[in-house]
């Protein structure tokens, strides 16, 4: 008699995914684990909408539901949790970014993990699949007794897979429990905020699962914020004086001169609130400038005054700032640039008059070798902002008919760019010529909105869809960088779907207000970073 065929646990998890792109584990032949029960992790993963991913390792699979709110101790509350594929078992520890574009894109950190045992003398496969499992947590986080239990299979065309997850009225119950209150990854004691930021590890699925994990740390550095009492040393000084900022002092002046006037009712910003601005933000900043020449656009009076662009560094900097030489530069142009790569070099240069910052797309380590494609959607005056978003959308839905991935972002004035990432190999004249082709489309399918002429005065008041940012030497503002106008605009990241946001304009959160911004949506376009993203052929 012939044996009936073994059932493939991760057939749907795999079809779900292109493991050429994703760092996820493909996933061994699954190993059930010996004695009852065996472990469980629960990840907090920040994909479209965040939730807690909930596994229990059972048959050599992980067992596996989405929880939307995420799992309490509270035995009151009743969780939905979503039945999903099984994982494989070297999802256990997986911690880093999915590529945006890949079903589940987005960042995960291991929240919680440790053991778990069945209720009584039951068996978990028989109880799940009947719809209702009893089982103890002993975990860093949770602990005791827990029921998953089975409420509806989509009959009623939600297509999910209904179950409900709840804590038992036990010695370790507690009311009110919140698992927001804990953000930090029990496996590395990081936010999925800093493991955006970077990523320790890659996996690579073309590979054996033994060999798939490629470290990461140390690839992209990571850093801290100043400390309170620095930033009370800071507001303590006069108009003048020494600040030591992370074991390096700066010599700051005319703290108490207006940069940016008030708009909207709001206080003036001084070159004192710049300089804290820039070190707080640096952590977030930093990972767009660290390996770049920066291009500064100094506005030492205030952004009301005229402002110029600076590229060289000054014979005054102290010697602790990082330079980079263009060895490709002509005598009579800029040599040394900075390298902006330190929470005090950001002071240093607020300090400096430098409002913007606008770093190379190509790194000191290889100037002429592109690692993002820029598109810059640039109003004219009479550019509506409804029109703008007609323009950006068309973007949106041309990148993803062809499966690039990008992010689009404010630019703190009137505009939006997208920033999308490339692999090695592209030249200059490649990214510019793949940028142009698209945005030739988006023009001829709304023509009546852009001008390709090259002076503002020929535009006739439409919007450009510039291109020509693609080259060596050219920039973009870099994002969290104050723009020169009234309130002090940021420029900041965006998802998608915020373009159909009521409330968005590109000139929505300032220097005071970003702050708010991060702690509640993070920074979507900082999993982009490093992306090898291949361009494909127009």
């Amino acid at each position: 008699m012939a044996m009936a065929p073994v059932r493939d646990p991760l057939k749907t998890y795999r079809a779900k995914r292109r493991f050429a792109t994703t760092p996820e584990p493909a996933g061994a032949a699954p190993q059930p684990a010996p004695g009852r029960g065996g472990r469980f992790v629960v990840q907090r993963h920040r994909a479209r909408r965040l939730h807690y991913d909930f596994r229990l390792e059972v048959a050599g699979v992980l067992a596996s539901w989405a929880v939307p709110k995420g799992p309490t101790l509270d035995p009151d509350v009743r969780r939905q949790a979503i039945h999903v594929e099984d994982h494989p078992i070297e999802y256990f520890e997986f911690e880093g970014v999915i590529p945006q574009g890949e079903y589940g894109g987005g960042d995960v950190i291991v929240w919680d993990w440790g053991h778990w045992t069945p209720a009584k003398d039951s068996d978990p496969e028989r109880d799940l699949a009947r719809g209702e499992l009893h089982f103890d947590l002993e975990g860093e986080r949770l602990r005791g007794r827990f029921v998953l239990v089975h409420t509806d299979r989509g009959s009623r065309g939600s297509g999910k897979d209904q179950w409900l997850l709840l804590h038992k009225h036990d010695e370790f119950a507690v009311k009110g429990w919140d698992p927001e209150a804990l953000p930090q990854s029990v496996k590395s004691g990081r936010t999925n905020d800093e493991v955006a930021a970077a990523p320790e590890s890659r996996w690579h699925s073309d590979r054996p699962v033994d060999q798939a994990e490629e470290r990461l740390q140390g690839e992209i550095p990571t850093w801290k914020p100043p400390t309170d009492d620095e930033l009370a040393a800071l507001d303590s000084l006069k108009k003048a004086g020494d600040w030591e900022l992370q074991g390096q002092v700066l010599r700051l002046t005319n703290l108490d001169k207006v940069l940016f006037p008030e708009q909207g009712g709001g206080s003036p910003v001084t070159k004192r609130d710049l300089i804290r601005y820039c070190a707080r933000i640096g952590p977030w900043l930093l990972p767009y400038l660290w390996d770049r020449p920066v291009n500064l656009h100094r506005y030492p009076n205030g952004v009301e005054k005229p402002g110029f662009w600076h590229k060289e560094v000054p014979s005054h900097a102290p010697d602790w700032l990082t330079r980079w030489h263009n060895d490709d530069a002509d005598p009579d142009e800029t040599q040394w640039y900075f390298v902006a790569d330190s929470v005090p070099a950001l002071a240093w240069l607020a300090n400096y008059g430098a409002i913007e910052l606008n770093p190379w797309t190509s790194s000191v380590r290889d100037p002429r070798q592109p690692t993002w494609a820029l598109i810059d959607v640039d109003p004219g005056p009479n550019t509506a902002w409804e029109e703008l978003l007609v323009l950006v959308r068309l973007y949106r839905t041309a990148l993803d008919h062809l499966g690039v991935v990008g992010a689009p972002k404010v630019t703190g004035k009137r505009g939006i760019q997208v920033w999308v990432p490339v692999a090695t190999g592209y030249s200059f004249d490649d990214t510019r010529a793949w940028v142009e082709t698209v945005s030739r489309a988006i023009g001829q399918t709304v023509p009546a909105l852009v001008s390709w002429q090259w002076t503002k005065r020929d535009r006739k008041g439409l919007a450009r869809l510039d291109y020509t940012q693609n080259a060596i030497n050219k920039t973009l503002v870099a994002p969290f960088s104050a723009r020169p106008a009234p309130g002090a605009p940021v420029s900041v990241p965006i998802e998608w779907d915020e373009l159909d946001d009521p409330a968005l304009r590109p000139d929505r959160w300032t220097v005071n207000t970003v702050f708010e911004r991060l702690v509640a949506s993070g920074d979507p376009l900082r999993r982009l970073i490093g992306m090898a993203q291949s361009l494909p052929r127009l």
